[in-house]
């Protein structure tokens, strides 16, 4: 595929709704928590394209994710998102974005990001970056590898919310005290769209 196309589907559609991305660790809540959102806020979320791609690669070849994964990953989770971000009411959750592809490229395949990737990650842009921490169980899945690195994870995560210069905000405790903070600072940037208007 030639690289404008490639860029073109890395694109964020322009949308007025507000978006908030799950972001962190594997086995960290994240899914769980889009779902309760979306279901507070009556809405839809945008799950891990990832997840379905690679199950598939799975079942179907027993091989685990590759480096040339990562681009069909990442075009499939833009189509996802741009599609759900039309149906979304006032509020679209990711359950992931690009950013996060990236973290996993550096971290698995040596510090290498292809460029394409790289530069969608830091021109797609959300409102908010819900950044969940490692103190729930781990779940062990077809998919998930590294439940004794999930704190230096969490690191590599929070870096890169930092360097990109990404408001965030850490998410910690159970299901219920998760949820309730987060549905505090979605309420304050709904709040603060509506007076912008």
């Amino acid at each position: 595929m030639q690289k404008e196309k490639i860029r073109e589907l890395l694109r964020q559609k322009p949308s007025d709704v507000v978006k908030v991305v799950m972001f962190g660790p594997e086995s960290t809540g994240k899914t769980t928590l889009s779902q309760q959102l979306a279901r507070h806020y009556n809405t839809v979320w945008a799950p891990e394209y990832a997840r379905e791609y690679l199950q598939d690669k799975w079942n179907n070849e027993r091989k685990t994710c590759e480096q040339k994964d990562l681009i069909p990953i990442a075009i499939g989770q833009m189509k996802l998102e741009n599609e759900l971000a039309q149906k979304a009411t006032d509020v679209l959750f990711c359950d992931t974005d690009l950013l996060e592809t990236k973290v996993y490229s550096k971290e698995y395949y040596g510090g290498y990001v292809d460029p394409l990737l790289d530069e969608a990650a830091r021109n797609n842009d959300y409102d908010l970056y819900f950044l969940t921490y490692t103190d729930v169980p781990w779940e062990a899945d077809d998919l998930r590898d590294r439940p004794l690195q999930r704190e230096e994870m969490f690191e590599a995560f929070k870096k890169a919310l930092d360097d990109h210069g990404k408001k965030y905000v850490i998410l910690k405790g159970n299901k219920k005290e998760r949820l309730q903070k987060a549905v505090k600072y979605v309420d304050e940037l709904l709040k603060k769209k509506k007076l912008d208007k």
